[in-house]
Parts: C-alpha cells; structure tokens; sequence
C-alpha cells in the first residue's frame, strides 16, 4: 500500500523523492498488557517513499520494507512534535484491527468505496481489510473536484494491481501512475497530431520567389526612404556574389553582422543567406568582452560592419540571383543566447526549422501585400528573424524602426500610426512599458498583437486589446526551436494566472515529462520537452551540451531529438 501511495504521489508531483503520513497502531508489543487497555494509542509518522526507476517491483517492496522495520523503535516520537514542521501533505491509512480470516491475500480483489471529503489535508486514503480490500479516499473540495479525486482513486487501484501482478517488473515501466489506457494515446499523439506538408525550400527561395511576384512593391520602408522588392534583391544579390567570390563565404559558414538596424542590415542578411551561410548578429553596443567572446567562439569567416560596408564595391557584381545551392538542412542563422544562466551559446538553426514557422504563421495569421510589419526587435534576439522575413515572403512592406527606437515609446506609437503598422510584437514587459507611457498607442489599420518572450498577464493582455482593439495573441518558444512552437488567442477576461502558450505549430510536438521521461498526467507538473521539424541543429561548436539538451525522443519511433527546455 505505502508503495503503490508513493508511486502515485511521485507522478502526481514530478517527484522521485516523496513522503507522506502513516499511521501505527501505537501498542507496541514490548509493553506487557497494552493489546488489553482501552485507549487511542494510534500515531501518524511520515513515510518516505524514494523510486528508483530502474529498480524492480520486488525490490522496491523489499528496501521498503526494510526501511521501515528500522523505524520501529521510533514509532513513539509524539505527534506535536512530529507536526513542529509540514512534512507531509497527504495520509495513507492502513485500519489494523482483526480482518476476516477468509481473505484471500494470493486472490487479491480490490474494492473502490465512496469518494469522501472530510479530511484536514488535501488527500487521505484509508485502506479497509476484510473479504476484500476496501478503499476509501478523502479530499479536500478547495483542492480536489469530485471527479478529480476518483481518478485518483481509479490509479491507485491500478497501480496497487501491477505491482501483485508484475513484481518483476522495472518502477519506470510501471504505467498506471500516470496515464490511463485513453490518455497514454491521447497526451503523447492525439494531442500533438500536428502534421503538416511544407515544401522542402529555403529563406532565400521563398524571398526570391516572392520577388518575382511583386518585384515593384515596397519592400522596406526606413526613416522616409522606400526601397521595392526588386531594388532590394539587387542590392543583396550582389553583395552575396562578392562574398561568395572575395571572401569563401558559403555552406556551413557564418558570417557575422555587426550592424545597427537599418536596410544595410537587412541587405547584408539577406546577401548572407543568398550566399549559402549562416549569418550571426552582434549588436555592436554590447560590451567589448562580449562582442570578442562571441566572435573568438564562432569564428566567422567574415564580420561585416560599418566601416567594411563603406569600403567595398559591388558594381561590378551581377544582380540576378547567385543561385548557391541550399537545402532546408543548411544553417540559416546563429542567435546566442543571453547568458544568463551560464556561458552564452551560439545556437544553430536551419533554413528548414525557421521554414516550418514562417508558412505556419502565414496560414494563421495570412499576411498580404496590404499589410505593414513593424521590425523593431534587435537582430540578437530570435523573434527578430520572424520579422526580417516572413513579411517579406507575403508581400507585405517591412517598416524598419530606427537604432534604439524599440526603447521609446512615443517614437514607437508615432511610428505604428504614420506608417499605418498593421501587426507588431511586443514583449510583455515592453509592452506594459509601452502602454503605460503612450495615451493614444493604437493605428486604425492594426489587425493583430503578438506577445511572446515571457509570461503575459491576463489583465495586461486585456489591456492591450481594449486599448489597441485588435486581437492578442501569445506564443512560445525558446532559441533553441526555430522562434515560436506554441500559440494562443487571448479571450479577454479569462480568469488565470498567466495566459496559456497554447497549442504546438505545425509539426511541433510537445511533451510534459517527469524526471523519468514518462508523460505525466493532465493537470500535473512535469518538465516541457519540444520535439519536431523546428528544433535547431544543435549548439556551435559545444556537441556535448547538445548532446545534453537535445535527448533522443522516445516518443516517435524514428529515432528523433527532443529539445529539454528546463520550463516547467
């Protein structure tokens, strides 16, 4: 019983360490005559349960046990003092008077009795003996629903039937403690049937292709200037061939930027790509020591600044498109991260992983050549790269904030009315920031609101889309996946914590594990774990804290990654 209680407990909690109330019969038998007095001698001690998954059932019982039988002598410690700390949350109550002596403990039949709920801690279980095993759960209402607590129940009895049932069997293997038979198919697949037919292409085809569609269109839009799709590809169409012929740049090279934001940054990205390689932005304000960390750890072929722009001519370079060979394996980008919990890493990711999230976007929210996408966020962050590219696969004109505009508000909310901005992104606390400073944010044209790089308040996303008047939409995604795996529209008023992060993009897969890497049931904290087309190649040059983060998925059958996001 205490087993299969602690099994239960460690899935519902994520835990492998667990400890819950039991109770003794307090008569012990070194006292003479205490079976014969009248009393309650019944005391509650904490039992701690620690799992091992690849210990067996047997094995598990026995070291139970054992640990247990060295605790007898301190069975007697007063339950005051016992209680001077929380040490426990639920209680598993064995009832220890004479049981019927037709039990037929080999034969084990197993009986739910009525759900309860008049306890004093969130959940207790009582075990009844007799002909057959009675059980009787009760629970706390302002903890547990009804039908909560039968599930509860329903796993225990399973639980307590697999280990009769297969006493060889490893812990790990053990299902019942999670899933039912409905939900081990419907968490892992049902729920991530995501699957979607995306063409095998690249960012440079797609932009390219978008070109010959609308080569007269207005590509960017900076401070005044305008600049068409044809103008655009021109100009990054010969830089790619200089780089190509000058300076070796192509497969499975990076290029770093260390340019403000402006169109020059965004025809040298698109010239990088162009050319076969993966470019890698370096904000040139960050710290000296940063900026040489980076470079000494990815040792780029090239870095392209300011000074290296003004020097170099590609007059003589054609400006049809250079034609480099790609394919969606080939690395796009490398983003470091922040380094906030430890020494940055350059994270790698392929034409193929942001190509899944950019035609996922464009199904969802169908940008068009009347739409105007506001680039603001730095070119070091990753939702950046959704910004420099997706609007220009659609048609639509990108409006390039000025350097260091992102950090004011009135510049911001001017910006999004003259330029008539039809969707933006903004960052929750900049966003906050940002209506907090600006009376009148909102453009007649907006259409939609993304928020993603930290959890949204609901009331600021109400907020957002009582002032703005346009949709809020939150998603989720580290570095390490291409952007964004998840997404959600905010219903305004809805009563939680923090605004769901939704659902899985297309062919994106998501699991909640525990520390065994086993599903855990609905409701219950686990780690997240990302798994499909978007995961990044990997960290550059660091195979072994790849090999750490991105594990085999157990889950798919073809031998995949899952990324471990450390979220809970």
């Amino acid at each position: 019983m205490q087993a299969a209680f602690g099994l239960l407990l460690g899935r519902l909690t994520g835990r492998d360490d667990v400890v819950f109330g039991g109770t003794v019969s307090g008569r012990p038998p070194e006292l003479p005559g205490v079976e014969r007095m009248v009393g309650l001698f019944i005391n509650t001690l904490p039992v701690r349960v620690r799992l091992d998954p690849a210990e067996t059932v047997g094995d598990l019982l026995r070291r139970l046990r054992d640990e247990q039988a060295e605790l007898l002598p301190h069975h007697h410690v007063g339950l005051a003092e016992i209680r001077r700390g929380p040490l426990f949350d639920a209680l598993l109550v064995m009832e220890n008077y004479p049981v019927d002596s037709r039990t037929a403990i080999g034969d084990l039949d197993l009986t739910s009795a009525d759900v309860a709920d008049a306890t004093h801690y969130p959940i207790t279980l009582l075990v009844v003996p007799g002909d057959v095993l009675r059980f009787r759960l009760q629970y706390r209402p302002d903890v547990f629903t009804e039908a909560e607590a039968a599930v509860l129940l329903d796993r225990f009895l399973g639980l307590l039937a697999e280990l009769v049932a297969e006493p060889d069997t490893a812990v790990g293997r053990l299902s019942s403690a999670g899933l039912s038979s409905g939900g081990r198919e419907l968490v892992p697949h049902h729920w991530n049937d995501t699957a979607a037919d995306v063409p095998r292409t690249t960012l440079a085809a797609l932009f390219e292709a978008q070109v010959a569609r609308t080569p007269d269109a207005t590509a960017l839009v900076f401070e005044g200037d305008e600049l068409s799709y044809a103008a655009f590809n021109a100009r990054a169409n010969r830089l790619a061939r200089l780089l190509v012929a000058e300076h070796g740049v192509g497969a499975e090279r990076v290029v770093a930027l260390m340019l403000p934001r402006s169109p020059d940054l965004l025809v040298a990205m698109y010239a990088v790509i162009k050319a076969g390689a993966a470019y890698l932005p370096v904000d040139p304000g960050l710290p000296a020591a940063r900026i040489a960390s980076m470079l000494d750890d990815s040792r780029p072929v090239l870095v392209i600044d300011a000074g290296w722009l003004a020097g170099v001519d590609t007059s003589g370079y054609a400006e049809s498109d250079p034609g480099v060979p790609l394919v969606p394996e080939s690395p796009a980008y490398v983003i470091y991260t922040s380094g906030s919990t430890g020494r940055p890493k350059g994270v790698v990711v392929t034409h193929g992983a942001i190509v899944n999230r950019l035609l996922w976007a464009q199904s969802e929210y169908r940008l068009g050549p009347a739409d105007r996408i506001l680039q603001k966020t730095p070119a070091g962050f990753d939702v950046s790269v959704w910004e420099f590219f997706w609007p220009l696969q659609t048609g639509a004109t990108l409006v390039v904030a000025r350097p260091d505009g992102h950090r004011d508000p009135s510049y911001l909310a001017g910006l999004i009315d003259s330029e008539r901005i039809t969707a933006l992104h903004f960052v929750p606390s900049m966003l906050a920031a940002f209506l907090e400073a600006v009376p009148s944010p909102g453009s007649p044209d907006l259409r939609f609101l993304i928020c993603s790089g930290e959890a949204l308040p609901p009331a600021l996303a109400d907020e957002a889309a009582a002032r703005l008047g346009v949709p809020v939409h939150n998603l989720y995604g580290p570095t390490e996946a291409a952007v964004d795996v998840t997404f959600w529209e905010h219903r305004p008023g809805t009563e939680t914590s923090s605004v769901p992060i939704g659902h899985p993009v297309w062919n994106t897969r998501l699991h909640v594990l525990d520390s065994w890497l086993r599903p855990v049931p609905v409701g219950v904290e686990g780690e997240l774990y990302l798994a499909g087309a978007q995961l990044a190649r990997g960290y550059l040059g660091r195979a072994g804290l790849t090999a750490e983060r991105f594990v085999a998925c157990p889950f798919d059958g073809s031998g995949g990654r899952m990324y471990r996001t450390g979220d809970v």
